[in-house]
Parts: C-alpha cells; structure tokens; sequence
C-alpha cells in the first residue's frame, strides 16, 4: 500500500469513528469537537471501539444468541491485539483504535480489562460489591485512562509521566460518574430489556432517597474528577470541562424527576440547555485560568491534585459508551 492509499485508509477509518459517535451521542460528540484535531480524533477511535463492544453486548445484536455474541465479542479483542501487532485492521473502527493507541501508548492493561468487563454482561444480571468492583473499573475507569494518555501524548516524557500519574484519580472518577448517571437514567430498560439490575437497591426500592444515593455517588465522582481539570493541557481541558458540566447537568436533572417516573422515561438535558450549559463552564473556566495566572504571577506554584484513592478504587458503575 502506497504512503498515500494508507492515509486515505487512515482517514476513512477515522471517519468511520466520527460517525459512530454522531450516531450514538450528542452529549459526549459536542464536548469532543472542542478537543485540538489529533486528540479529537483518538477519543473518536477510543468511542468507537467501546461502542462497539457494547453493541455486541447490549445493543444491535440482543437478538443473537448470547454464546454467538461471547464469540463475537472475543474475536473482536483477538483482532485489535493483531491489529495492534501488525499496525492495521481490515475492520475501520479497530484500525482507528490502533492508530489512537499507537501514538498514545494505550496498551493490553487497559484494552484487557474494558473486554472482561465487557463479557460480564454476557452472563451476570447483578453484582455484589466485590464483582462490581471489578466490573467498574474494567468498564469505565480504564476508558478515563485511555482518554488520559490521549491528552498527555504530545507532552514531553517527564510531563507526560507526570500528568499520568497526578490526574489517574480524577480520570477515574469521571468514567464512573459518566456511566453510573447514564445506569440512573437507563433504569428501567435496563430492567426490562435486558433484565439487568446494575442499581440494585434502586431497583429494589425505586424511591426519591434510593435515587438521591446514587446521585449523590455520582456528584462525588464529578467533584473528584475536577480537581484534575486544572492539570490538564489547555487543549484537553476545555472538552473535559464541557463534558463534565453536561454530565452534572443530567445528574441534576435526575435529581429533580421522581424515582417512579424515571424508571419509564428517559431523562435528557434538551439541545438548547446544552449549549448554555456548555457555555458557562466553559465561561467560569475562563475566569478560574485568569485568576489563576495572576496568582502564579505572584510567585504561587502550578496546581496539584489532591491525594486521592488509587486508579480503581472509585465506586460506580458501569461506562458503558456515553449516549
């Protein structure tokens, strides 16, 4: 293949990603288009990837006999480790995947996890606090670590390693609370079409407490997660501060819609409060940057995070691609 073809290749596979995540989510592809080209396009591919595998699970193909789907599901993480070895994947959306994880060192110890994870679906209908665990950081905190090494990939070696380990915790979180707010909202078709309880006491008892509970886990993580904002390259920073401040919002909205009503209606925040949402925090981060140049300008030292718990500690649930 010419050094042209293969860019062609490259950039359909790219596209092919762009696409998924249009179709799939408004809330997280708005919030992406505000990431510098190469970082937007290797969160695409990450998306993509997950998306995916969450279909095979839980999505396009329900229909198809659960063993069909383990085998499916294990021949497409067979095929990123080969796509991953050889440099390319006949499959579009693995090969964005390998070019996003080539140039951002995302590896097996991430990749290995998210499938585990993924085939736990295929043969668990609840949890117990042990396995959930387990299944959390599988699922959703190795997707905030993938989307970490996508921010710190231009940075220099001692940066980049820097930035890794200080801001883990907080990436962490934010998968969490992405996917245990959508778990809040997708309550009752979890329930009903596919027979999941993710939130058990919740589905147990449906009550405005039991729905409190779960939210107010969500809030924490959002709050952990941006203590690390401020850590991170100005590129990456404005898409987390924007998909964060749409996250909280449905969170908030949850929080004001009965426990009864949200297990037969799916709760969204409307396009037009998006895109207010979005604009204030991307607003208060403005003055919180300003205000914080001027203090560095005054001899203060650039933020740290906070000491939190280790990678894969956080509670939460399940990020499954963010809808």
């Amino acid at each position: 293949m010419s050094r042209v073809d293969r860019s062609r290749y490259d950039a359909a596979a790219r596209a092919a990603s762009e696409t998924v995540i249009a179709s799939y989510s408004t809330s997280f592809s708005l919030a992406v288009r505000l990431l510098p080209p190469a970082q937007r396009a290797d969160v695409r591919a990450v998306y993509g990837l997950v998306r995916l595998a969450d279909e095979i699970v839980d999505g396009a193909l329900d229909d198809v006999d659960p063993a069909a789907r383990a085998a499916l599901l294990d021949a497409l993480e067979d095929e990123v480790a080969r796509a991953r070895a050889r440099g390319c994947s006949t499959n579009l959306v693995v090969h964005a995947f390998t070019l996003a994880a080539a140039r951002c060192s995302i590896g097996a110890d991430l990749t290995g996890p998210f499938f585990d994870a993924m085939r736990t679906d295929l043969v668990r209908d609840a949890h117990d606090a042990a396995s959930l665990a387990t299944y959390v950081h599988g699922s959703a905190e190795v997707v905030g670590l993938m989307c970490l090494q996508i921010f710190a990939a231009d940075l220099p070696t001692p940066e980049r390693t820097r930035l890794v380990r200080d801001a883990a915790p907080g990436a962490c979180a934010l998968g969490s609370a992405f996917q245990k707010v959508n778990f809040v909202r997708d309550l009752g078709a979890d329930l009903d079409d596919r027979g999941r309880a993710y939130l058990a006491e919740l589905v147990a008892a449906p009550s405005d407490a039991a729905r409190d509970a779960a939210l107010d886990d969500v809030d924490a993580e959002i709050a952990l997660a941006r203590t690390a904002i401020p850590l991170l390259p100005m590129g990456a920073r404005r898409a987390v501060v924007a998909a964060t401040a749409l996250f909280a919002e449905l969170s908030r909205l949850l929080r004001a819609t009965p426990a009864a009503e949200i297990a037969t209606t799916r709760v969204s925040v409307p396009a037009k409060r998006k895109a207010l949402v979005v604009g204030r925090a991307l607003a208060r981060d403005a003055l919180a940057r300003n205000h914080g140049a001027r203090g560095r300008g005054a001899g203060s030292q650039p933020a740290t995070l906070p000491a939190g718990p280790p990678a894969g500690q956080h509670t939460g649930l399940r990020a499954r691609a963010a809808r």
